[in-house]
């Protein structure tokens, strides 16, 4: 279970480069200015996903209310109706989703319109399997930019990670990814997984992006879109779906944050696999030898120099195998 899973974590991380957790993405596709059924599909994808017991499912932007932004730029007369179907940090919505993580037993994290005093903010949020939020964001690459007047879409001025059961994370929001210095001040802030709650474009050209930011960074990437699920780890593809309200499953390695003990660690567990990897390396190289591809010359006939040199290796690899193999 997860809380025996962050124990595990604390752990590993003095003794492994990576630690591996179980992560969940939903490209659930919500109703437009439709709060309440968005919330009770949302709530039912996150039951429907957590019977695979993954430590984090994450879902799209703006899931709550339907991304509404765009539909209120179009119509500006509907502002009004933006500002009353945000709610704030602590509203009635958070507070069903928190309690529902904490039922779970496993991390949410998903995108909300965020109503802050008299304005809004295109926000995600992260809440851990207690029920805890341990951090959210809001979005600083609008892809429809901003004016002083457009209260119901304010821009973020803040880029930072923050600490969960899992390892510290990093959010960005759907065109955020597109900007490599918003990702990278996030890992630069210790984030060592990132997430991305989307509501956009579909084509393969995200995907691209996407990845990018991962080798980039050196992290992995959970993206939930709309129409698309894609979850990279390593700098790879493991999982990827497309389609509406789809749930896709991966398993990702956190790296671990650079420390003195962690590279002594890393070391060390390198240095262990050194004498049998080399004697595995040397048997290989003799039997090579023994077939006649010597030097890289398939068939070759073995010079009497050559024969010499072989039967050297093999005396005094009958000397030194046991110690190789210790």
């Amino acid at each position: 279970m997860i809380w025996e899973l962050s124990a595990r974590i604390r752990r590993e991380t003095e003794e492994t480069v990576y630690t591996t957790i179980t992560v969940t993405a939903i490209s659930l596709k919500p109703k437009k200015w439709d709060k309440g059924y968005n919330a009770e599909k949302l709530e039912t994808s996150f039951r429907a996903a957590a019977k695979g017991q993954p430590d984090l499912i994450v879902a799209p932007e703006g899931v709550l209310e339907g991304y509404v932004a765009m539909d209120v730029i179009r119509h500006p007369e509907r502002a009004p109706a933006m500002l009353e179907i945000a709610e704030p940090i602590n509203g009635p919505s958070i507070q069903r989703f928190r309690q529902l993580a904490q039922d779970l037993r496993t991390c949410l994290c998903f995108g909300f319109a965020e109503r802050v005093g008299d304005e809004v903010y295109n926000t995600a949020i992260f809440i851990d399997h207690c029920g805890a939020i341990c951090g959210h964001y809001h979005k600083t690459q609008l892809a429809e930019g901003t004016d002083p007047s457009w209260y119901f879409d304010r821009v973020g001025h803040q880029i930072r990670a923050f600490d969960t059961p899992l390892g510290r994370m990093g959010i960005l929001i759907c065109n955020d990814r597109a900007n490599p210095k918003i990702a990278r001040t996030l890992v630069l802030d210790g984030a060592r997984c990132l997430l991305i709650p989307s509501y956009g474009t579909r084509k393969k050209s995200q995907n691209a992006i996407v990845i990018a930011r991962a080798r980039e960074n050196g992290v992995p990437v959970v993206q939930a879109n709309v129409g698309n699920n894609l979850i990279i780890s390593k700098g790879e593809i493991v999982a990827y779906k497309w389609g509406c309200d789809q749930l896709t499953t991966a398993e990702v390695e956190l790296p671990v944050l650079p420390s003195e003990a962690a590279a002594r660690a890393a070391e060390s567990e390198y240095m262990a696999e050194q004498p049998k990897t080399m004697t595995e390396r040397y048997q290989r190289t003799m039997q090579r030898v023994r077939d006649g591809h010597w030097n890289g010359r398939p068939g070759h006939t073995l010079s009497a120099a050559e024969t010499r040199s072989y039967g050297h290796w093999e005396r005094v690899s009958r000397r030194t195998m046991p110690v190789l193999s210790a």
